[in-house]
């Protein structure tokens, strides 16, 4: 995820257009770690693109780095222009492409282009989508790790003799994968009985129950968590090759006589283990209130009697489980919350807490790891890969953008 997944983030667009059309677009990136930040998220508003390169079809450029490679790319609809009406390629979003720095590499050049045939079609690496053949759930995942939440159908009372599950909870729920290649719709087909076991792709061994799972928000008045029920709507706003845009509403729910309602936006890179959340609370009468988003203090399965290391760092907003299991292996959860004030919790989470004011984004990330996948294997390593997470979220890399004649 890059943190700030929009490495996009600090876009310095010194576009310097020549009075000819130019035939490319010279993209500059920069930043001041000396550390190593793989699979950094590049966005570019298309506007820029189409000043640069005018008529240019998302289907016929290329995205060509140092060394000449076309790289995979992505653009986006989120915030378009409405219409082309003169066919000029200019109502598209976002260009979306990624690089990795070396420990030291402190500045790269790509260079975007039109080219005469059509550009392949890259392998998909975030997705998201609704789940409608599983009681509502929606599910997402990137080439690290894998995702769900609940819907309306799961919380809805069963029928007598139905069997069906009844589960009330805006938790969010981990699925751990050893591949990189996309599984979420692999395993909804082989059904429940099958995903809870490693068949060789992963499993879901996360226990959400009517927790906060590993992310989940609320408003904390002091003493008590009040929470929101299963998700009403969703809408899917960019689906991969690269990045996964979704959001999620949630109905009014009342927190200590202040009804509150939230919607939230994931943004979900490939290459991160952690997804960027920006959720907006929307309430009247108090100028702020107190979010919590938090993590399971129970999340293995029965029978796994885990050793669970809980660390916390304010100076980041850092909260992080590292967790040992009796025959699954050993996880890792986190979240970042810049901006946090303190850390408490409740019967069910730990919890890390911030003010947000209503309409004004709180802007968060979350995810988790498995030391089967075979990258993070230690809590030191899980610790390590956090830290830098939330030192590349206040470092943001810059973008330079100029048209080449």
């Amino acid at each position: 995820m890059t943190l700030n997944r929009s490495c996009t983030a600090a876009l310095v667009a010194s576009l310097l257009l020549p009075a000819a059309h130019a035939a490319s677009l010279r993209v500059t990136l920069s930043h001041d770690l000396a550390t190593a930040r793989p699979s950094e998220t590049v966005t570019i508003p298309w506007l820029e693109v189409n000043k640069a390169m005018p008529g240019a079809l998302i289907q016929r450029i290329a995205v060509k780095d140092p060394a000449g490679k076309a790289v995979p790319y992505q653009v986006t609809n989120v915030a378009p222009l409405a219409k082309d009406p003169q066919n000029v390629g200019a109502a598209y979003g976002e260009l979306i492409f990624q690089h990795s720095f070396k420990a030291g590499e402190q500045s790269v050049t790509y260079t975007v282009e039109t080219i005469d045939g059509v550009a392949p079609v890259f392998p998909v690496q975030a997705y998201a989508r609704y789940v409608q053949e599983r009681l509502d759930d929606f599910a997402w995942e990137n080439d690290k790790l894998a995702h769900r939440t609940y819907g309306p159908a799961l919380m809805a009372p069963a029928a007598p003799g139905s069997g069906k599950e009844v589960l009330q909870t805006s938790g969010l729920d981990l699925w751990f994968k050893r591949v990189p290649y996309p599984i979420v719709d692999r395993w909804y087909n082989k059904g429940h009985d099958h995903y809870h076991h490693d068949e060789g792709e992963g499993m879901d061994m996360y226990n959400v129950g009517k927790s906060r799972g590993a992310g989940g928000t609320g408003i904390w008045d002091g003493k008590t968590l009040y929470t929101s029920v299963n998700y009403a709507s969703w809408k899917v706003l960019a689906n991969g090759p690269v990045r996964a845009i979704f959001e999620l509403r949630y109905d009014a729910w009342d927190a200590a006589g202040t009804p509150v309602t939230e919607v939230k936006r994931f943004t979900v890179d490939a290459g991160h283990y952690l997804d960027r959340i920006d959720s907006t609370f929307e309430f009247k009468d108090k100028a702020t209130l107190t979010a919590a988003v938090g993590l399971n203090k129970t999340p293995t399965d029965k029978g796994e009697q885990p050793d669970i290391d809980v660390h916390r760092d304010v100076t980041d907003g850092v909260l992080l489980q590292w967790v040992k299991q009796k025959t699954k292996g050993e996880f890792g959860t986190a979240i970042i919350l810049p901006g946090a004030t303190e850390f408490t919790q409740d019967t069910l989470n730990h919890l890390v807490l911030a003010p947000v004011k209503a309409g004004q984004p709180l802007r968060y990330y979350a995810g988790g790891a498995w030391n089967r996948a075979g990258e993070i294997t230690s809590a030191a390593q899980w610790k390590a890969y956090v830290a830098d997470a939330a030192k590349r979220a206040r470092s943001p890399v810059k973008v330079a953008l100029q048209a080449q004649p």
